[in-house]
């Protein structure tokens, strides 16, 4: 099948769910109308305020809204610890194990009709891909591996914390490490990108100096193929 002018292919995604899936770059009634009669998941993101009525007309429902936490060089403020060091050659199973069951805020873990494994699946891909791209980096606390962070140019794509460094203060410090040494490499401005329901995350990035824009909300639909849509 020909992808219609008004799809793009997410085959990252296709991979994990085991199905066709798509992005629709608009949202226009011919568009939903189009993918009515074919088979697979799709997401759209839209502006928070645009109008969702077409999206729950068409069998659309919210997953989650994201926004983009961005911060220059002059206007981040680290927070050092002396445990804390940066590990460029961390190895995948390292940062896997972190992964793993790391992303429940995520839009695809909040999807009720994909599975828990499924949803897991797709961030660890994701994660091997930038980890043989060597754009993934442990951060480490007293020689232990405690987080890490997963790069495509200045912005950080991927991040966690491991589960039993969590709720001991140290996210502050372990970010700052991560940021500073971005910072080192040249890049005049950092992103990322951030569940607005994760309000510890949202905290963290506005403790560091970070500023949001571009807010998202983001729909999902499952669709069998036929064309049963009005």
């Amino acid at each position: 099948m020909t992808t219609p002018d008004f799809l793009m292919e997410t085959p990252w995604d296709a991979v994990a769910l085991d199905i066709p899936t798509y992005e629709l770059k608009s949202v226009t009634e011919d568009a939903l109308k189009g993918i009515s009669g074919i088979p697979g998941h799709f997401t759209v993101k839209l502006d928070p305020l645009d109008s969702k009525e077409l999206l729950h007309r068409y069998g659309f429902y919210y997953c989650d809204t994201l926004l983009e936490p961005y911060c220059t060089a002059e206007r981040f403020q680290a927070s050092s610890h002396d445990g804390v060091r940066v590990n460029w050659e961390v190895g995948i199973d390292e940062v896997l194990s972190i992964c793993d069951g790391g992303f429940s805020h995520g839009r695809f873990h909040r999807d009720f009709q994909v599975a828990g494994a499924l949803a897991d699946l797709r961030y660890n891909n994701w994660l091997k891909q930038l980890h043989n791209q060597r754009n993934t980096f442990g951060l480490e606390y007293e020689g232990t591996t405690a987080a890490f962070f997963a790069v495509s140019g200045a912005k950080v794509v991927l991040h966690a914390v491991s589960e039993k460094f969590r709720g001991k203060g140290l996210a502050k410090a372990l970010w700052s490490a991560g940021y500073l040494e971005l910072y080192g490499k040249g890049h005049a401005e950092l992103s990322s990108s951030v569940s607005a329901c994760n309000l510890a995350v949202v905290n963290l990035y506005a403790s560091l100096g970070f500023r949001f824009r571009n807010p998202v909300d983001v729909y999902h639909r499952f669709n069998d193929g036929k064309k049963d849509m009005p």
